[in-house]
């Protein structure tokens, strides 16, 4: 019996490849990193949330205008007011073919909010989730909250007996460097199922033909090929070469020769996403600088001579290419609370910046090393490089460490770099989601220290207001206060650019994630 049981295996596993070889619409693309993980709740990063969201699938979702749709939900509506009721989806099934029922909608939430999660702040103001029958789940929560479909839109649903019986009830621990079976496996509702999983090597994705959208998809894949292509102009050369359809982050230098070359275009678009530095103001000497004894970045006066030591027209300029927009707050338009005024900078001043420094104590200024993604970020590797030389002018010594993404975020993360570049896209297009992650004293991303007592109050505020007027005016005093202290070194906001063949029709979206649910090879 087992002879037999292995030898059907080998047929069925043989017969599996054979149907994927004889697939018609192969995609295959690259960008400069991989996904960190393919566990949807263990990395609230932009790539990896693309990847897993071809896999995976949350209940609300965002069209191409990026405005709620439905997605596993198909419909919502407030509870009085202190609660949401979902509608789901029936006859939804997991790539493994298990049902999909409110169980693991509860399921997902708890393990949302698990210590190890990264998306703990979207599901923070969910105490409760009732089950009212297999297809209609009621989120309780601790106050109101009338945002709450906005933060779920990149909270992807588990099946909770796959989580069960691969023993991945809670999500990889990937600052400490946990692997489990979900970091390589995946069982999602997604229009796409993993075949071969290969960090930084390559990931395949096949169709799933028994996605409940697969009646009316606008996809035409049978397979998408993904490797990932760290060195810049090796990405261009392979879609030159149409060893690739299509590179998500071609050098912004290069787009103009990709769109002269027959069989090739481009497409632009402004980003939900600014780009800026941050600064540990809240240990009591930096680790990396020659000053002992205290922290220079405690000092506001030293953080505005930094801000305006950097040239940042010069870095459009050079560095971007033209195609970045000089950046005042660290979030951009579109995210509700933006304003023209607030993202004004300073004016560009090295004079004043020594002037600075030499007030706060430091004439001759210091040295500090900066943390810098070389893998993330339009020129992130060059900007850093860049604000290096410039910051030298004023006497601020800076040894710039560029690291893969991978080795980055974590030191953010353990609260162990002194001066790190950071880029944050907002998903839920709402302020919150900035204060929450990056300005709460509780923030899972707030490498600063930052902590003000007026902000926690405002950002745990505004969460709950329902009064949109009142809202606003919190949103505008705490965007106030935290740019007044210079908490964070905003740099600009990303202008993104894709290249691809012209047999592709991919549409390009502010958050850079592409979709390939609406892809079409010719």
């Amino acid at each position: 019996m087992k002879i037999r049981a292995i030898a059907l295996a080998a047929i069925m596993s043989t017969t599996s490849f054979v149907g994927i070889a004889q697939a018609e619409n192969v995609l295959r693309w690259t960008s400069q990193g991989d996904a960190l993980t393919l566990d949807p709740m263990s990395q609230n990063e932009g790539p990896t949330n693309s990847m897993n969201g071809q896999i995976y699938e949350p209940l609300v979702t965002r069209d191409r205008e990026m405005v709620l749709e439905a997605a596993l939900a198909e419909s919502w509506a407030p509870v009085g007011a202190t609660g949401w009721e979902f509608k789901l989806r029936k006859g939804v099934k997991f790539h493994d073919g298990a049902d999909f029922t409110a169980e693991d909608v509860a399921f997902s939430i708890t393990r949302a909010q698990s210590k190890s999660s990264d998306f703990k702040e979207q599901v923070k103001s969910i105490k409760e989730v009732k089950i009212i029958d297999d297809h209609t789940v009621q989120f309780v929560t601790d106050g109101p909250n009338p945002i709450l479909p906005n933060e779920i839109t990149n909270l992807y649903m588990m099946d909770k007996g796959w989580a069960e019986k691969n023993k991945v009830l809670t999500p990889q621990d990937y600052a400490a460097g946990e692997e489990t079976f979900a970091v390589r496996n995946a069982n999602g509702t997604g229009p796409f199922i993993v075949e071969q999983r290969l960090p930084d090597e390559l990931t395949v994705l096949v169709k799933n033909p028994n996605w409940w959208g697969a009646a009316s998809a606008e996809h035409n894949l049978d397979k998408v090929e993904y490797r990932p292509i760290k060195n810049a102009a090796t990405r261009v050369a392979a879609l030159l070469s149409g060893e690739v359809d299509f590179v998500l982050d071609p050098p912004l230098q290069d787009l103009q020769r990709i769109a002269a070359q027959d069989g090739l275009k481009t497409q632009t678009i402004n980003q939900i996403r600014t780009i800026f530095f941050g600064m540990d103001q809240g240990v009591d000497e930096l680790r990396s600088s020659d000053v002992k004894g205290k922290n220079p970045f405690k000092d506001v006066r030293v953080r505005q001579a930094l801000y305006q030591a950097i040239d940042i027209e010069a870095i459009k300029r050079v560095v971007m290419e033209g195609l970045s927009f000089p950046a005042g707050m660290i979030t951009s338009p579109g995210v509700h609370g933006f304003t023209k005024e607030l993202d004004a900078r300073p004016p560009f001043d090295p004079e004043a910046s020594k002037k600075l420094l030499a007030e706060a104590g430091y004439p001759d200024g210091f040295s500090v090393q900066l943390d810098c993604p070389n893998d993330r970020y339009n020129n992130d590797e060059k900007i850093c490089q860049a604000t290096v030389a410039m910051l030298a002018k004023i006497g601020v010594k800076v040894k710039l460490d560029a690291i893969p993404k991978s080795q980055h975020f974590p030191k953010i993360k353990n609260r162990v770099s002194d001066f790190y570049m950071l880029g944050w896209g907002v998903p839920t297009l709402d302020s919150h989601y900035v204060f929450a992650y990056l300005l709460h004293s509780k923030g899972g991303w707030n490498g600063t220290g930052y902590a003000n007592a007026k902000v926690d109050e405002l950002t745990d505020a505004f969460a709950v207001e329902t009064d949109l007027a009142k809202r606003d005016q919190m949103i505008a005093e705490a965007w106030k206060i935290v740019k007044d202290d210079v908490v964070y070194l905003p740099l600009h906001h990303q202008v993104i650019g894709w290249g691809m063949s012209t047999k592709l029709d991919l549409p390009i979206l502010p958050n850079d994630s592409p979709q390939f649910r609406w892809a079409k090879m010719q």
